[in-house]
């Protein structure tokens, strides 16, 4: 039996997080289902309870790692500043902020720049965010770390975070596949032209609202109009949102997950937590 829209407490787990099903908390379901609280009905004792989870997860780098068992902060550091107003408290964003400002892809590097020039290759590296600290950036982190960054944008102009924001979308821009979406990671591989996907898309559009192109929001619709997923259609609904255009779904996919369902109320909602 599918729990309804707003039964969080049901599934939350006695440390204050969630998980993915049923057994240990993790930091991304746990972040979703609060923003979800945060445009459904926040449970106060809940809600306090999920952001003590998030904050044992904070590492002393100040990124914040997957789930209680890691020590590694990791691209969810991004996901957790995108929590309303001062739920985390300021010391733990500032820490989180600097954390994330000090991440880039592999591809950004001096020494893998170098390496390149060396055999020729010219290309701008646009700095997008990794996955984890050192590897390649990837379209998911990026898209969020822009997020976060807008997000301290609002409240603090800093040249350093606006030209963070700027390159960010570079790298998504930069990623885009021929059919207009994105996929995780390179647009080509092995020399033929890669598949974008509905998840994706829908997030890269959120980051990149009102500079996104027809040919993305039509791969966005075209996406939306097949999805099977309950996460796939609710980031394309979101995505869509953020460009201005309401998308309507006669019958979305069913939410199996807590990760589900903490998505299609954020889809929903007249408000969405991650650009406000």
């Amino acid at each position: 039996m599918l729990l309804a829209m707003t039964d969080w407490q049901s599934t939350q787990n006695r440390d204050g997080g969630w998980g993915y099903g049923r057994g240990n908390s993790w930091t991304e379901p746990t972040v979703l289902v609060l923003l979800a609280q945060s445009v459904t009905q926040v449970e106060r004792g809940s809600f306090e309870a999920g952001v003590n989870f998030l904050r044992s997860v904070q590492r002393r780098d100040g990124g914040f790692s997957p789930r209680a068992d890691v020590e590694e902060s990791t691209w969810v550091t991004s996901l957790a500043l995108l929590l309303p107003g001062e739920a985390l408290g300021r010391d733990v964003r500032v820490r989180g902020n600097e954390w994330l400002g000090a991440q880039t892809g592999r591809e950004s590097g001096w020494n893998f720049r170098f390496h390149q020039w060396l055999a020729g290759n010219k290309e701008e590296y646009p700095e997008g965010w990794p996955w984890f600290p050192g590897a390649a950036a990837w379209v998911i982190p990026t898209a969020l770390g822009v997020l976060a960054f807008e997000r301290v944008l609002k409240t603090n102009e800093s040249k350093a975070v606006r030209e963070r924001v700027r390159t960010g979308r570079a790298f998504l821009m930069n990623r885009i596949c021929a059919d207009g979406g994105w996929n995780h990671g390179s647009n080509r591989a092995l020399g033929r032209d890669g598949d974008s996907y509905p998840e994706t898309t829908g997030i890269a559009l959120m980051a990149l609202r009102g500079v996104a192109g027809t040919a993305q929001m039509t791969a966005a619709r075209k996406h939306l109009a097949s999805c099977k997923t309950a996460e796939g259609s609710a980031w394309l609904r979101m995505g869509l949102a953020a460009q201005g255009e309401i998308a309507t779904v006669t019958e979305a996919p069913a939410a199996r997950t807590v990760t589900d369902r903490a998505l299609l109320a954020l889809a929903k909602a007249t408000r969405n937590p991650l650009l406000s």
